[in-house]
């Protein structure tokens, strides 16, 4: 066997250890709050988690990766195929043993970002630091900021709309039931548009903004009206009567969704430098953007979802218990803001982390309830690992890129 069948065998076995950890860390913003807030169990969080990832990264998931990760590194620097292939390697081990450490301690990190970090490290190497685009990674930057203020400010505002429309009213459970189509609706638009402009798929099928709000308000009055309905017959046949638990039913919903536009989104962050390792290995060069065979998409997907099996609880009862506490109306307004946040901002052309939309969330419901039911000891120790993200996998993958560079 030729030195290319060892390289791809390594290649394979860190793509599948950077997607085992984006399931092991990532998995948190998607079921963090609906385990948190009782909605589903630990066991069923990992099984539908694990299932939804697979099916997003291998059929909603990018057919299509850029090499360099948000553009942040000229591509100047993959004209050498061996640097090429050596700065594959460096990133992904650098991106997965931070990420790994991050899950090791109980905290949620940007996976987006951590293979950011680890390319700045790599472009540094192998060509200096004018290849850096210092402006990219400035908005980088500013993601930390964005997200989670834009976060915490509507799942604020949509608790405290639940509190004075539902919660603090004397029959507040037939006020749910009424107002349900309502907040199903709301909640099918964002993520029918979130389908429509956020995901590979939905990038492909390259429907224009009204036509796509349109759609999107149609079906949330379809499936708001056909849920009620459903909702109501459940009701009555299991003899419910209670606020949270038709807001339990809602908030599996928007996990769900979350879930899968996880494995459609941060796939890329596996299998993009995977996919660089494979195409140096079968052509001999490689461009600014790579086809990914489906096959690895698939092979990303199972490797996520071992991480969301074997580690994810980690990071979920930090998210899900640490922060504040959560019932199904606070999780449903997280997920909310996580979801809409995300999509603000891609369409603003910000580049955010669902990591970091998702504990705002969290905060911003906890706020809605006062400042001491949030525990900021946890809050601050994140957000000194989101800011140690880039550099440390920055400075971890130059250290990699060196001892590389030796062997090979």
């Amino acid at each position: 066997m030729g030195q290319e069948f060892y390289i791809l065998c390594v290649g394979y076995v860190l793509g599948f250890y950077m997607a085992w950890n984006i399931g092991a860390n990532d998995v948190a913003n998607s079921m963090a709050s609906a385990v948190g807030a009782k909605a589903i169990t630990l066991r069923q969080a990992v099984f539908i988690a694990g299932i939804l990832n697979v099916v997003g990264a291998a059929f909603i998931g990018s057919h299509v990766t850029d090499t360099i990760r948000k553009g942040i590194v000229s591509t100047e620097v993959l004209q050498d195929p061996h640097l090429a292939l050596i700065g594959a390697f460096s990133a992904l081990l650098a991106a997965a043993l931070w990420v790994s450490f991050a899950t090791w301690k109980s905290l949620p990190v940007s996976t987006t970002h951590s293979i950011v970090g680890a390319m700045i490290g790599y472009g540094i190497m192998a060509g200096g630091f004018s290849v850096i685009k210092w402006g990219k990674l400035t908005a980088v930057i500013m993601s930390w900021i964005i997200s989670p203020v834009f976060s915490l400010i509507i799942g604020f505002i949509m608790f405290k709309v639940i509190t004075k429309l539902i919660i603090s009213k004397r029959d507040s459970f037939s006020k749910a039931l009424k107002l349900s189509p309502f907040f199903i609706g709301l909640t099918c638009f964002i993520v029918v548009l979130s389908f429509l402009f956020k995901t590979p798929l939905g990038q492909k099928l390259s429907i224009e903004t009204p036509n796509a709000l349109v759609i999107a308000l149609l079906m949330a009055a379809l499936i708001g009206i056909i849920c009620k309905k459903i909702l109501s017959r459940f009701i009555k046949k299991n003899g419910i009567n209670g606020t949270e638990e038709i807001f339990r039913r809602i908030q599996i919903g928007t996990s769900c969704y979350v879930a899968l536009a996880q494995g459609a989104n941060d796939v890329a962050n596996a299998i993009g430098p995977l996919a660089v390792i494979y195409f140096l290995v079968k052509t001999g060069s490689v461009g600014a953007k790579v086809p990914v065979p489906v096959f690895l998409l698939l092979f990303g997907g199972v490797g996520i979802a071992c991480g969301i099996s074997m580690a994810g609880h980690r990071v979920m009862e930090t998210i899900g218990k640490k922060i504040t506490t959560l019932t199904n109306t606070r999780g449903f307004s997280v997920d909310f803001a996580a979801a809409t946040t995300v999509l603000l901002a891609s369409k603003m052309g910000l580049p955010v982390s669902t990591t970091h939309a998702a504990v705002g969330g969290v905060m911003g419901v906890g706020l809605a309830r006062g400042i001491e039911a949030v525990n900021f000891n946890i809050v601050f120790r994140i957000v000194l690992y989101w800011v140690l993200t880039v550099p440390a996998a920055a400075v971890t993958s130059m250290v990699i890129f060196k001892i590389l560079e030796i062997f090979l």
